[in-house]
């Protein structure tokens, strides 16, 4: 989870998650949204890419990144749950309706 927060700490690594959010993108595509060197862009993709946050598959010299969500719900939901927030189900009569209807 530390892993998806300090990648999530840069601005830029939160700019390619918003782009990518609307479609996988190449590394170029990516790059060319940023004033940012290549081999700078490079190093935000990689931080992203070891957080799991994105997806890269590369077919000859292209490199399209896609956004891996999942991994992003999953650990702002471990990390609300560390904190003690989260559905108190038992507790809310209205939540507990909710979730019998499901």
């Amino acid at each position: 989870m530390s892993t998806v927060f300090k990648a999530l700490s840069d601005p830029t690594r939160r700019r390619v998650l918003q782009l990518l959010r609307e479609r996988p993108m190449t590394a170029g595509e990516l790059a060319n949204q940023f004033s940012s060197s290549k081999a700078t862009m490079s190093a935000h993709f990689a931080a992203l890419r070891e957080a799991g946050l994105i997806f890269a598959n590369k077919q000859g010299t292209t490199i399209t990144y896609t956004l891996r969500l999942s991994v992003l719900e999953d650990a702002l939901l471990g990390f609300a749950e560390s904190l003690g927030i989260g559905l108190q189900i038992q507790g809310d009569p209205a939540l507990r309706s909710e979730e019998g209807s499901k």
